[in-house]
């Protein structure tokens, strides 16, 4: 039961992480190339994809059972591919996000190579590596299918679906002109603030399940942690609303009053301002 190839899943860490060091420098090699280093947003979900296609090549012929390879694997797939889509589409033929242009801005004289490394695409490398543990870790569990695995698929598949659903419901809304300036509290977004980092986080907490055929899979446990702290803290949530306040101010905060941050819940009833 305590059964794990170590050193199977050793070998894969170090080949990942050479496959996202090479996945990385091609995008940034290309993003010098079309002078616009936001295209990395788009290349966030696909280097998940990178990871576990080359996870599950790598797990063939091990101990791992194959259904729940495959599971990992299309699991992976299916939310990378969607998110790198969706951001593509959205992002591509408007230019560089101001976020990069100002980053590249304060390098000041310092040679460029080492600064794009280390403040865009090196941390975006590190980060896509450690949160994809989790998976590259499943594909060698070799207890097949069972119920943990259901359960598995089924929160994923609630977290891909609020993700999905959320992003495809603010793409509707900005691309009605008559919302221009006005906050989108709408359908999946009166429930939640954030539909979309809600299902991410969820998304991952469905694959680290997939590690739990194995009692060694608990240790995975940081990843989806670390990713709902980014989608919360880090870069996601706050660091939105902290625009948002400055751009919407009161109308955002009676927003705020009746919705919820991340976890999902009807809309709080807010007492109306007294008439004058």
């Amino acid at each position: 039961m305590f059964d794990y190839p170590w050193g199977d899943f050793a070998l894969n860490l170090l080949v990942t992480a050479g496959a996202v060091v090479v996945f990385f420098a091609i995008v940034m090699a290309i993003a010098q190339l079309v002078n616009d280093h936001s295209i990395i947003d788009i290349t966030w979900g696909p280097s998940f994809v990178v990871i576990a296609a080359v996870s599950w090549l790598m797990s063939a012929g091990s101990d791992g059972d194959d259904t729940r390879r495959l599971i990992v694997f299309a699991l992976t797939a299916i939310w990378g591919l969607r998110l790198g889509l969706y951001i593509g589409k959205r992002n591509i033929g408007k230019g560089e996000d101001p976020r990069y242009t100002a980053l590249l801005r304060s390098r000041k004289g310092r040679p460029l190579i080492p600064f794009l490394v280390k403040k865009i695409y090196g941390m975006q490398a590190v980060l896509a590596w450690v949160v994809s543990i989790p998976v590259q870790f499943a594909v060698y569990v070799s207890r097949g299918v069972d119920a943990l695995v259901i359960v598995a698929i089924a929160i994923w598949t609630i977290g891909f679906l609020f993700e999905a659903v959320g992003d495809w419901q603010l793409s509707r809304f900005k691309a009605d002109p008559a919302n221009a300036g006005r906050i989108m509290d709408r359908g999946l977004w009166a429930w939640t603030r954030h539909p979309n980092y809600f299902g991410d986080a969820c998304v991952w907490v469905g694959l680290f399940l997939l590690t739990l055929g194995s009692p060694w899979g608990v240790l995975t446990v940081f990843s989806p942690i670390l990713m709902t702290w980014l989608l919360t803290t880090f870069s996601g949530g706050k660091l939105t609303e902290k625009g948002m306040r400055r751009k919407r101010g009161p109308e955002f905060e009676a927003y705020v009053a009746r919705t919820s941050f991340f976890f999902p819940r009807p809309p709080r009833k807010v007492a109306s301002e007294p008439k004058a």
